[in-house]
This record gives structure tokens, C-alpha cells and sequence, in this order.
């Protein structure tokens, strides 16, 4: 299977883009999104039990960490620490990083321009159904949402840490 830039199942709507490269029903070993971040957004610290993650940093910047920190304090995540002092990063244009399953992690885009990312989820989980189902919640926002991402990710085995923030709010 081919997927030349630009194609794959469109998820969402700007300025939250998404492209399915690879689903859940072409492969049992993992799904492929290339993601488009906008200024501001936040996908808030979460874990997934039973399945890990692999990004790819494809433009732009985003501050992202992968780690259990000392205390998973406060509702943001940016000032936690590792017992080892790992702290958040700055990750440019062709940074890599991996989640195991059940790490906690996160990542943002500060700015100044929006970013674009690979993900990779293995196994695949349905994570195309839940960016659907995200995606279309947040272009439909109707005041205070955390209740419905909340209960939305559990479905889909995400423990949200620190909640999720849009570039609208």
C-alpha cells in the first residue's frame, strides 16, 4: 500500500488536522497519523495501559516529555520531573521519541508557528476512531469540555493526567 503525501482518511477539521496514513483495518501491528499541531494546542499529560506510541517530530516545534515524574502535580504538566531530573524538551525537526505502554507523556506546541508530527500507536487500538470522535468534540465546542474529553479517553484506554487544551481556549 502507497500513501503519497498529502492523502489518507482526513480526520477533523482546521486547525485540527489529521490524516490517517495507516488504520486499524489495514494493520494489526499499528496505526499511522500525521498530525498537524496548532499554536497553542496541548493533548494534556495521559497514559495508555495496553499500547505505546512512537512520534516524529516532522516540522516545527513541540515541547513533549515520556517519563513518570517525581509527583504528577497540578493540571500542567510542563514543570514535572523525572526521579532521575529528566525535565520536559524542546523537540525540533527530526526528533524521535517512544512511549511505552503505561509511561506518561504529553506534548504541546508553544508557538511560534504550528508543527507537524508521525505517530505511530502499536497495537493500533482504534486511536482513529478516538481522534474522529476528539477532534469533532472540540470543533463543536460548547463551553467547558473536560467532562466529555475526560470520558471520552477512557473509552479508548487514555488515563488523563492533566487536561487536554485547545488552541481556542
Amino acid at each position: 500500500m502507497l500513501v503519497p503525501p498529502g492523502e489518507g482518511r482526513r480526520a477533523g477539521v482546521p486547525p485540527f488536522g489529521l490524516r490517517v496514513k495507516i488504520s486499524s483495518e489495514r494493520s494489526a501491528a499499528g496505526s499511522l497519523f500525521e498530525a498537524a499541531i496548532p499554536v497553542g494546542f496541548d493533548v494534556g499529560a495521559h497514559v495508555h495501559r495496553r499500547s505505546e506510541e512512537f512520534f516524529y517530530v516532522l516540522r516545527g516545534e513541540v515541547e513533549i516529555f515520556a517519563f513518570e515524574p517525581v509527583a504528577r502535580t497540578g493540571d500542567d504538566w510542563h514543570a514535572w520531573r523525572s526521579p532521575e531530573g529528566e525535565g520536559v524538551v524542546r523537540a525540533a525537526a527530526g526528533t524521535v521519541v517512544h512511549v511505552p505502554p503505561g509511561i506518561p507523556h504529553g506534548f504541546s506546541n508553544p508557538g511560534p508557528e504550528p508543527a507537524r508530527l508521525l505517530l505511530h500507536t502499536a497495537p493500533p487500538a482504534h486511536h482513529e476512531d478516538y481522534f474522529d470522535e476528539l477532534l469533532a468534540l472540540l470543533a463543536a465546542r460548547r463551553g467547558d469540555t473536560t467532562d466529555e474529553v475526560r470520558a471520552l479517553r477512557e473509552r479508548y484506554d487514555i488515563e488523563q493526567l492533566t487536561p487536554l487544551r485547545s488552541a481556542r481556549t
